[in-house]
C-alpha cells in the first residue's frame, strides 16, 4: 500500500463518530478515506443498503476496513449484509473491527440446553468471504475469554488486541503516577492484563465467602498509600468494581480509580458511579474507552467518568503502522 493509496474506512450509523475520529486523527489524516453507505429501509423495514458509487468502484485498487458495531442485536443483520458484500467488490484487504465482542460473556454451557452465543457469532462473523490478497481480518478489543478466539473458523484470521496503551498514556499524565498501583477485582483478570501494565506494582483482589454473603478482599500486593487503579475488560451493573474499591480503601488506598475498556452499563448502571452528597463515589477517576459509543456519550462529562477514544488504535492497524499496544 502506498500513500496515494489511502484505506477506505467503512462503518455503521451507530459507529459515525468513533470513524469520524479515526479519520481526522493527526495521526492517520489523508491516509484513511472514509466510505460511504446509506442504511436505509424497504416498507417491511428489511435494510435497503447501498454503497456510493464512487467508493464502490475504487474498492479493487485499496484496502479496505469496517467499523462494526455489534452492540445492538436488531443492528446485526444489516451489518452482516455489507461484511459480506465488500470483500467481493474486490478490496485488496479487508479487515474488521468489532470493538466490543458483545456476546463474550456468553462463552460457557454449564447446564443442558444452554447456548454458548459467543460461539454463534463466531461461526457467523467466520463467514465474510476472502479477498484477492487472502482471508479477511476480524479484530476484537479486549475480548471477554481469550479462548473465544478458537471459537472462529480458519476462513479468517482474528486479531486480538487490548486498549491498555490509552491507560498507560493516561496514567504517565498524572501528578502521582508514582504512586499508581494497578489493581485487578480478580484473578482472571491479573493473568490477562499483568503483562501490559508490568511497570507498576500490582494488587490482587478476590471475592470470599462471609456468611451468607461474597465480599471483595485484598489477596495479595500493599494498597497502604497508594492510587489504586483497578484494571478489567468491562464493567455491566459495576457493583464487582465498587466492591473492590472500598476492599482497596480499606486496605490503605489513598485513591481508588478503574479503567475498563467496555462500559456496557445495561439500564443505565454508570450512574451508580456518580455517587451522591449522601452516597459519595468511591472512585477519583472512572476510565473507559468509546468501543461502545452510546455509553461513552451518556457518561461524557459526568464525573468521575473519563472517555479515552481507541481511535488511534484503530488507526494504527488501519494504517499499518508500528503496533501502539505493546
Amino acid at each position: 500500500m502506498t500513500e496515494a493509496s489511502p484505506v477506505i474506512l467503512f462503518y455503521h450509523r451507530s459507529m459515525e463518530a468513533l470513524a469520524q475520529r479515526v479519520a481526522s486523527h493527526e495521526d492517520y489524516r489523508g491516509r484513511i478515506k472514509l466510505g460511504r453507505i446509506t442504511w436505509d429501509t424497504f416498507a417491511d423495514g428489511f435494510p435497503n443498503i447501498k454503497v456510493h458509487d464512487e467508493d464502490c468502484s475504487s474498492l479493487e485498487h485499496h484496502d479496505a476496513a469496517f467499523l462494526a458495531s455489534m452492540r445492538e442485536p436488531a443492528e446485526i443483520f444489516e451489518q452482516l449484509a455489507i461484511l459480506y458484500a465488500l470483500p467481493r467488490m474486490r478490496a485488496r484487504h479487508f479487515r474488521v473491527f468489532v470493538p466490543y465482542f458483545s456476546t463474550g460473556t456468553m462463552e460457557r454451557v454449564d447446564a443442558y440446553g444452554e447456548v454458548a452465543t459467543a460461539a454463534t457469532m463466531a461461526r457467523i462473523l467466520s463467514a465474510i468471504p476472502s479477498c484477492p490478497t487472502g482471508p479477511s481480518t476480524v479484530v476484537v478489543y479486549d475480548i471477554h475469554a481469550l479462548q473465544e478466539q478458537f471459537y472462529f473458523a480458519d476462513t479468517v484470521l482474528v486479531q486480538l488486541k487490548s486498549a491498555v496503551h490509552l491507560l498507560r498514556q493516561r496514567l504517565a499524565s498524572l501528578p502521582d503516577k508514582d504512586k499508581v498501583s494497578i489493581a485487578f477485582p480478580d484473578d482472571g483478570a491479573a493473568k490477562r492484563f499483568k503483562r501490559l501494565v508490568s511497570g507498576y506494582p500490582h494488587v490482587v483482589c478476590i471475592k470470599v465467602r462471609d456468611g451468607d454473603a461474597r465480599k471483595v478482599v485484598v489477596k495479595e500486593g500493599d494498597a497502604a498509600g497508594r492510587h489504586c487503579v483497578i484494571l478489567d475488560d468491562l464493567v455491566q451493573t459495576g457493583g464487582t468494581l465498587i466492591e473492590c474499591a472500598k476492599a482497596l480503601k480499606a486496605a490503605g488506598a489513598t485513591t481508588a480509580s478503574c479503567f475498563v475498556t467496555h462500559g456496557v452499563f445495561p439500564n443505565q448502571s454508570w450512574k451508580r458511579f456518580v455517587g451522591t452528597a449522601e452516597k459519595p463515589t468511591p472512585f477519583h477517576k472512572v476510565w473507559i474507552t468509546d468501543s461502545i459509543p452510546t455509553s461513552a456519550a451518556a457518561v461524557e462529562g459526568q464525573e468521575p467518568f473519563e472517555v479515552l477514544s481507541i481511535a488511534p488504535l484503530i488507526g494504527n492497524l488501519v494504517t499499518g503502522d508500528p503496533p501502539l499496544e505493546g
